[in-house]
């Protein structure tokens, strides 16, 4: 055999071949065919530039160890060699001019186009299919080309099974290509091996198999740097074989990556010195606060650090400096905060931002580089300040995919003809986050995030484009608040995300009032699961420690022997409380009887007048808390009238945008902490709060006395949290004991007897009866032995007897109500069984219907690579709105913009005039978002999506998503079978047509 004639026949043959192979066609890359070598290579020069600036360096050392010391290059080849299969007939006939050329250059197939129409072989798919037979003839070994061709198969956002990657029976040599097709798909990879500096695609294969969670992560940088080098105002097209070359592509790419302003976090972070607290926060940390801190420091491997502290005791800031230390130690290069809502997202945010202004960056200003990251983040004002003008309003109106053709749009989310969010960037002076991080599902790739929990639990689904948001989270510290607000349903996804977070070594804090022991150590199980790539992980009972507030930290051995456990406690910086427990019974009527409802709130808001009455002769400040709005607003209507409306404030979820942050502003302006000097200038004498569980999560008031509806009991001590809160508050002497009421209940059985609270002709009851609303809300079994556990208390003998001690008995309160020992009294038993059962049998059901839409399957958790990934996917694009409804059970609520119709201008909910079609001006749009306001789920929602914007609202990017619900000049309408109102007291009511009733 000639070998030197047969090297100079593949060397014409590939370059005649790669001269006119195309990757993009001209009217898609700035007027000039883009080559199909073009692309991958400047694909791989935009991985360079990732690895360079934005991957920490946790990542980077992981991935030097895969590649066995060449990291930067293997990386660079796996993100470039993504569209390999667009060296297919079945891709290269999609443009005609492309196909001409290169059937003339002697690559052809029968017929003017592939086969039949119908039967289609996407070149992700194709791609896949010719690594897996290319790379066995370059002597990969068969568990290498496994973990890679579902990078290649799932860059478009979905990993198929590998059965879906071989070409269609109808036509597949069409699709795949006769001779000389082959050879030119081995030499295309040869030859772009080569541009990467590799001496043969031989030479490329890794040493190792990463974790399925490092390819994941990798899956969301190929997507990356994809879209990036897809932009054709950064990447021309070059259809000139001899200008193709890695020199070029990085040219190019540095271009790019410089006017898109992207960039990491810290880079280069120290760890915090003992002194690193007070420079942060001008104080010196509490003891609970050092006692995190030294838990961090403790931690041998990435892990996950819990901590439980009350209401006030500082654990977000103890989180933060937690997160400084572990990143140091372990080569993270941002912070992911994750809130329970979308409320507290906001003041994280700032918090988070002054957090890193004062930490310091050499390379520019860090706290203008943090994202908020929630629906609604156009409300915020400091936001929209941040990124004025780069925005679109929506953080899901834009998205960036790249389609069969290369372009820069997904026509398999929005169809064909949808304009895609290129990020172009801004100026080297502009502030804030790189605008290409603002586009959809690419938020979590910014360096520094704040957001509700859901951006974690969006990345335990099996949606399309996952991959993104867990390379969002990987390489970071994540910190989640509030985690005990997860019911069982989001728990799912919680513990889902935290076993992918393990393996993929990312460290993770989780802060809570107190969790349930079985909460506890499910979690810490998960993630040492993840972290040995196990279906699970089971350890011994965790210690539990008896003091309060704790940490526990856990992470796996660097050897895989085991794993780590670090339990510690130590005394709050406040002393106890002891906490008068005081019952409030009342009616509590058969739910079918609507006038006996009715006339049972009247009595109830009665009482609780009449109680405040007394409790307040002397002034006080007293926080009364229902738990639905509709009880919030009749009590309101009935302590107005008694005390004046300006002594009593409402505050709920119904209530407008702008109105409700004004009404918290007040709260916490009136009855938060004293002033600089120990000064309660601001604190009225007397004053009335009646607020919904808005109040039980990041609302930093102090009250001197208490009333509440009765909840499950780690809700009720995180609403006892609110009162006696700052030490040293001169308090009305009738008040000058910590003490809570306890309503919505009776029949609790008690000496004294209840009887008179029962409904006329009622039997005997054996055990308490509650709102129908609140057993809805939290299920009977919780609040039945919650309230065996009050009446424990009220029921005892000595000095404590009917107090609690908070926050000392937290953990143990919790413990015994999640627990499985008896704690109802007998007469309760049967009862407490069937709601046992019943409330056992639905937990299931929910956790099993989360499990339809978790990442990985039930025995399917010790997989070895992506394959199948998305084999059973989520029928839905994956956008945050949508996935919503996966990760929260129930019925969604929706949320409304108000405005006012007079017959001839719409108007602001406060009153500003619009134009004829709504047409909103830039002065005005703060006052139309703050007639923003969340509907109650069920009918009234669901009625809601009829609604559709404003008709000026339509070209608005601001604007062009919100329903608008159009009221009269009485601020009055119709929503379905509902009748609405607003009132700038009540907020929004909801009344049914039919039965005249108001809604929950």
């Amino acid at each position: 055999m000639d070998t030197d004639g047969w090297q100079e026949d593949e060397a014409r043959l590939a370059e005649a071949a790669l001269a006119v192979l195309w990757g993009k066609s001209a009217d898609r890359a700035g007027g000039t065919t883009n080559l199909l070598l073009s692309h991958l290579l400047d694909t791989a020069a935009v991985a360079e530039r990732i690895w360079d600036e934005l991957l920490a360096a946790s990542t980077k050392r992981y991935w030097e160890g895969i590649a066995g010391g060449d990291g930067r290059r293997l990386f660079a080849w796996l993100c470039g060699v993504h569209d390999c299969g667009k060296a297919t007939p079945a891709f290269q006939h999609l443009w005609a001019p492309g196909a001409d050329a290169v059937r003339s250059a002697g690559l052809g197939w029968h017929g003017p186009t592939v086969a039949n129409p119908r039967a289609k072989w996407r070149h992700e798919l194709a791609g896949a299919y010719l690594l897996k037979t290319i790379l066995p003839q370059a002597d990969w070994e068969d568990r290498h080309v496994a973990w890679v061709w579902p990078l290649v198969a799932g860059h478009h956002g979905a990993v198929p099974s590998e059965d879906r990657t071989q070409p269609p029976r109808a036509g597949r040599k069409q699709m795949q290509g006769g001779e000389p097709w082959p050879r030119v798909q081995a030499l295309l990879l040869e030859r772009f091996s080569r541009e990467l500096g590799y001496p043969s695609l031989s030479a490329v294969q890794p040493a190792h198999v990463p974790t399925r969670a490092a390819q994941l992560h990798l899956s969301g940088m190929v997507i990356m740097a994809d879209w990036i080098a897809s932009d054709q105002e950064h990447f021309e097209g070059l259809d000139q074989l001899a200008q193709v070359h890695m020199d070029s592509a990085r040219s190019r790419a540095a271009v790019a990556w410089k006017e898109l302003r992207l960039r990491g976090g810290w880079r280069h972070l120290q760890e915090a010195g003992s002194d690193a607290f007070a420079k942060r926060f001008g104080h010196d940390p509490r003891p609970s606060q050092v006692l995190v801190m030294d838990a961090a420091r403790r931690m041998e491997q990435p892990g996950l650090l819990i901590v439980e502290a009350p209401m006030g005791e500082g654990k977000t800031k103890a989180a933060l400096l937690a997160a400084e230390i572990l990143a140091a130690r372990f080569g993270a290069d941002g912070v992911f905060i994750g809130m329970p809502t979308q409320a507290t997202s906001d003041p994280m945010f700032e918090q988070v931002r002054e957090w890193l202004g004062a930490l310091g960056d050499s390379d520019g200003d860090l706290a203008s580089q943090v994202a908020l990251l929630h629906g609604k983040r156009m409300f915020n004002k400091a936001w929209r300040d941040l990124v004025e003008g780069r925005e679109s309003g929506d953080p899901e109106a834009d998205f960036a995919g790249v389609n069969e053709y290369g372009d820069c749009e997904d026509d398999d989310l929005f169809g064909p003809g949808v304009a895609a969010f290129s990020g172009r960037g801004l100026s080297g002076a502009a502030r804030g986050p790189a605008e290409w991080f603002l586009g959809a599902k690419r938020g979590l790739l910014c360096p520094f995030v704040v957001g509700t929990i859901d951006q974690l639990l969006f990345a335990a689904t099996r949606s399309r484009h996952v991959m993104l948001r867990m390379a969002g989270l990987a390489g970071k510290v994540v910190v989640l608040d509030e985690v005990h607000a997860a019911d069982v349903y989001m728990s799912q996804f919680l513990v889902e995300g935290l076993r992918w977070l393990g393996q993929a070594q990312v460290p993770v804090v989780l802060l809570s009032a107190t969790l349930p022991p079985q909460q506890r150590q499910k979690l810490v199980e998960a993630y040492l699961a993840g972290a040995a790539s196990q279906e699970e992980a089971t350890l011994d009972e965790l210690p539990n420690s008896q003091r309060y507030p704790s940490v526990t930290a856990a992470w796996a051995a660097s050897d895989g022997t085991g794993y780590g456990i670090h339990v510690d406690a130590c005394e709050g910086w406040r002393s106890d409380l002891r906490v008068e427990l005081a019952l409030l019974p009342e009616v509590v009527p058969d739910r079918s009887r609507a006038a006996a409802s009715e006339e049972a709130q009247r009595k109830a808001d009665g009482s609780i007048a009449a109680l405040l009455r007394a409790e307040l002769a002397d002034g006080g400040c007293a926080l009364v808390i229902r738990n639905t709005v509709g009880r919030a607003q009749s009590l309101y209507t009935a302590l107005s009238t008694e005390f004046g409306k300006d002594t009593v404030l409402l505050l709920h979820g119904r209530l407008a945008v702008a109105a409700r942050a004004d009404r918290t502003e007040r709260c916490l302006k009136l009855l938060g902490a004293p002033g600089e000097q120990g000064t309660d200038a601001l604190r009225p004498k007397q004053l009335i709060v009646v607020a919904t569980q808005l109040a039980e999560q990041s609302f930093d008031v102090d009250a001197d006395l208490l009333v509440t509806d009765l909840a499950p009991v780690d809700l009720l001590l995180q609403r006892i949290g609110r009162l006696h809160r700052h030490d040293g508050r001169v308090r009305p002497d009738g008040l000058s004991r910590p003490r809570v009421y306890l309503t919505g209940l009776t029949g609790l059985g008690l000496p004294g007897g209840e009887a008179s609270t029962a409904p006329c002709g009622s039997p005997p009851e054996a055990s308490p009866r509650f709102l129908t609303a609140s057993e809805a809300i939290y299920g009977r079994h919780l609040l039945l032995r919650t309230a065996a556990v009050v009446r424990e208390s009220l029921d005892a003998d000595g000095a404590d007897a009917g107090t609690w001690a908070v926050p000392g008995q937290v953990p143990e309160l919790v413990a015994s109500v999640y627990g499985t020992d008896e704690v109802v009294p007998p007469p309760w038993a049967e009862d407490a069984q069937a709601a046992q059962s019943l409330w056992e049998t639905e937990q299931r059901r929910r956790a099993e219907e989360a499990e339809r839409y978790l990442l990985t399957r039930r025995g399917d958790k010790e997989g070895a690579t992506l394959a199948g990934l998305h084999e059973v996917s989520l029928p839905e694009t994956g956008l945050d709105g949508e996935l919503d409804a996966v990760v929260r059970d129930g019925e969604p609520s929706a949320e409304v913009v108000l405005v006012t119709h007079d017959g001839a201008t719409y108007r602001t909910l406060s009153g500003r005039a619009l134009s004829a079609n709504g047409d909103v001006a830039d002065d005005l749009l703060d006052d139309v978002l703050g007639g923003a306001v969340r509907l109650p789920g069920g009918p009234a929602s669901k009625a809601a999506e009829t609604l559709r914007p404003l008709p000026g609202w339509m070209g608005d990017p601001r604007l062009r998503y919100s329903r608008a619900l159009v009221l009269d000049g009485e601020r009055a309408g119709q929503l379905g079978d509902h009748q609405v109102r607003y009132d700038d007291a009540l907020g929004l009511t909801v009344v049914l047509s039919a039965t005249g009733r108001f809604g929950p």
